[in-house]
C-alpha cells in the first residue's frame, strides 16, 4: 500500500490551443476540460492505473464540486471548509505549457491536526507515504515535518517516506526530516542546494550531493527532455527518454515519474530499474494531450539508456 497526501487538491481546467499561445492576442481554443488534480492525487491516479494499493489522503469542503469529479481512486477525506483552488493550464500542438495556480483556502490549525492523524492512521502497514505539492495558506512550511515526526513517532514500522514539494517548503522539510527521498527538477534541486541552475548532468548530480545523504536519503531528479537521475549512497544513476517521444503537453509528468519510481520500488525493483520506471512514466505522461495521465498501455516500448555517472 502506498499513502499519497495532497493539501493543496487543484480543480484543473486545461485549455489547448491551436497555435502557440500569443499574450495579449485573442486566440481560438480547439477544447478545455477539467480534471480533480494535485500533485498527490496525480500520483495516486497513476499507481491505481498501474494495479497498486493506493490511497490518496485531502483535505476538501463537502460541497465542494471536485469530490464529484475525483473518481477512480481510493480516498481519505478530511472535511475543511473553503473549495479547492482553480488552476488554468493552457497548452499548444508543440507541448509548451503555461500554467497559472491560484492558492488554496485557509486551513485552520484544528484541520491541520487532523489530517495529520489521517495520515498517521492510513499509513499503518503501508510501505511509502508520499508528501506531495505546495501547501495552503495557513498550513506553514514547516506542515510536512509535523507530518513526518508525527507517523515516524506513532508508529511502529513507519513507511519511508517520499517529498515532491518546492520553495522553502522543501527546503525546510529536508533541512528537518530527512525523507527517505525527494522528488525535484533541476530547478528546484538548484534553489534547494542554494547553486545556479544547470541541465549539465555533473553539475546537477553535484547539487544534488549537497542534501544527498546528508539531509535526504536519495533523490530524484527530473531533467525533462534529459530524462532523469537518481543520486543516492550509492552513487548517481541517469536514464535517458526513450527515442521516439513526442512531447504534447509536460502537465503531470513529474508526479508520473514519482509514481513510476514507487510503482517499480514496491515491486522489489532495484534502484536502477526504478529509475527506469520513472522516466517511463514520466515520458509517458508527457507524450498525452493535455492532462491525461499515464495508464501502463501507454508507456513506451523504445529501449531506456541505463548508466552511471562518476
Amino acid at each position: 500500500m502506498i499513502i499519497t497526501l495532497t493539501m493543496n487538491p487543484a480543480l484543473d481546467r486545461t485549455v489547448s490551443l491551436p497555435e502557440p499561445l500569443a499574450v495579449g492576442d485573442v486566440q481560438p481554443a480547439t477544447s478545455i476540460r477539467e480534471d480533480a488534480a494535485g500533485k498527490g492525487v496525480n500520483v495516486a491516479h497513476v499507481l491505481t492505473a498501474a494495479g497498486d494499493e493506493v490511497r490518496a489522503v485531502l483535505p476538501l469542503d463537502p460541497t465542494d464540486p471536485y469530490g464529484a469529479l475525483l473518481t477512480g481512486v481510493e480516498r481519505v477525506v478530511v472535511p475543511i471548509t473553503g473549495h479547492a483552488r482553480a488552476n488554468l493550464t493552457i497548452t499548444d500542438p508543440a507541448g509548451e505549457t503555461t500554467k497559472l495556480n491560484l492558492p488554496g483556502p485557509r486551513l485552520g490549525p484544528s484541520a491541520a491536526d487532523a489530517l495529520i492523524d489521517a495520515v498517521v492512521t492510513a499509513s499503518e502497514g503501508t510501505t511509502w507515504l508520499a508528501l506531495c505539492g505546495s501547501l495552503p495558506p495557513g498550513a506553514g512550511d514547516d506542515f510536512y515535518v509535523r507530518v513526518i515526526e508525527a507517523v515516524r513517532a506513532r508508529l511502529e514500522t513507519p513507511p519511508l517516506i517520499a517529498v515532491d514539494t518546492s520553495g522553502p517548503v522543501l527546503t525546510h522539510t529536508v533541512a528537518h526530516g530527512r525523507p527517505d527521498l525527494i522528488k525535484p527538477n533541476e530547478v528546484e534541486l538548484a534553489e534547494l542546494a542554494g547553486v545556479a541552475v544547470t541541465s549539465d548532468l555533473a553539475e546537477v548530480a553535484a547539487a544534488a550531493r549537497v542534501v544527498v545523504p546528508a539531509q535526504a536519503a536519495a533523490a530524484l531528479v527530473t531533467l525533462g527532455g534529459a530524462g532523469a537521475l537518481l543520486v543516492d549512497a550509492s552513487g548517481v544513476q541517469h536514464a535517458a527518454i526513450p527515442p521516439n517521444v513526442r512531447v504534447r503537453s509536460t502537465v503531470g509528468a513529474g508526479d508520473s515519474s514519482l509514481a513510476g519510481y514507487l510503482h517499480a520500488h514496491v515491486a522489489g525493483a532495484a534502484s536502477g530499474e526504478a529509475l527506469v520506471s520513472a522516466v517511463r512514466h514520466g515520458s509517458a505522461t508527457a507524450s498525452l494531450p493535455g492532462t491525461r495521465l499515464a495508464s501502463p498501455g501507454d508507456l513506451p516500448t523504445g529501449d531506456v539508456a541505463l548508466s552511471r555517472l562518476p
